[in-house]
């Protein structure tokens, strides 16, 4: 049975050399407002720097990593060791793999504090994510444009999603070996959004 295939939950979205499934909105026990509020506040949130191509950037965002003990994370450079579990993000995280019917022992936070803040384009292919990794992406607060780019087919068009609040999308299969996606900066007034991507790392 495919763990996605239940239409009342993750539907998959058409999409080559790659597996993408989304859930409009998931609900919590608490409105969605008071667990962004919260997740804000509650979160030991860091500015990073990354080098590319040989020059060195500061993050346009604020990101925090969490998981379980040992379960380090390595991009850009720079390598995270994981925060222990909150009670909250453990409740968050029970509920993504309740959905997902997968397991997962880590979360990127990533704040997007303005329009201004952005995600270069990658893939998320790093060795300790294993083969064909599983990253479920939930979204809380302003809507932000989410891109698809194909790595080696250029007659494949960008591929464009808007991550709205509460909404969650899966990026599984091949996606991470033919895709590279990216969040642009939107120079028009934007709130706050916090991504939290759930990941499995080997």
């Amino acid at each position: 049975m495919d763990l996605f295939e239940s239409p009342s939950e993750l539907i998959k979205i058409p999409m080559s050399d790659g597996d993408l499934y989304s859930l409009q909105s998931l609900k919590f026990d608490c409105s969605n407002e008071d667990l962004l509020s919260r997740l804000i506040l509650e979160t030991p949130w860091r500015e990073e720097k990354i080098t590319v191509w040989g020059k060195t950037f500061i993050q346009p965002r604020l990101i925090a990593w969490y998981g379980d003990k040992g379960k380090n994370y390595t991009y850009s450079g720079n390598k995270f060791e994981p925060l222990a579990w909150t009670p909250l993000l453990l409740s968050i995280k029970k509920k993504i793999e309740e959905v997902c019917k997968k397991n997962f022992n880590s979360v990127l936070l990533n704040y997007y504090r303005s329009g201004l803040d952005s995600l270069g384009f990658h893939s998320d292919d790093e060795p300790e994510l294993g083969e064909n990794p599983s990253i479920a992406s939930l979204s809380l607060g302003e809507t932000r444009t989410f891109i698809f780019k194909h790595k080696k087919n250029k007659s494949i068009a960008p591929m464009k999603i808007y991550l709205t609040d509460e909404s969650l999308i899966v990026m599984d299969g091949d996606i991470q070996k033919n895709w590279i996606h990216g969040i642009p900066k939107e120079p028009l007034k934007l709130g706050a959004r916090v991504n939290l991507t759930f990941r499995y790392i080997l």
